[in-house]
């Protein structure tokens, strides 16, 4: 049975924390990742973005409480994605337009 870590209600998400998390570099390259809405499983390798386990587990961690990702736990597997609906919710057309403007944008990320 999957649990899932803390992370802030939808109408508890705010703006700046949303943006202070998207301010990194290695985040924005993170989101491109995740930008398809399914779960990836927090190993550097899955991410190829050339940063250490314990370097990643941060910028999952900010991107979490910033509520921009959802982590959940398997056994002893960490596995993130998107909150596209939530955050579509929240902040109406924000996170695709954020994923439109990435470099390596995936086809078909928008919704």
């Amino acid at each position: 049975m999957a649990r899932y870590f803390a992370q802030p209600d939808v109408d508890e998400i705010e703006i700046l924390d949303v943006m202070k998390a998207l301010s990194d570099e290695v985040r924005m390259r993170l989101i491109s990742v995740l930008a398809d809405g399914e779960y990836h499983a927090c190993r550097p390798e899955e991410f190829d973005i050339g940063v250490q386990k314990s370097t990643l587990s941060h910028h999952f961690k900010v991107l979490r409480k910033a509520g921009l990702t959802m982590t959940r736990l398997e056994g002893r597997n960490h596995q993130v994605r998107l909150r596209r609906e939530d955050l579509a919710q929240r902040f109406p057309g924000l996170l695709d337009s954020v994923i439109a403007a990435l470099p390596n944008a995936p086809d078909g990320a928008t919704h």
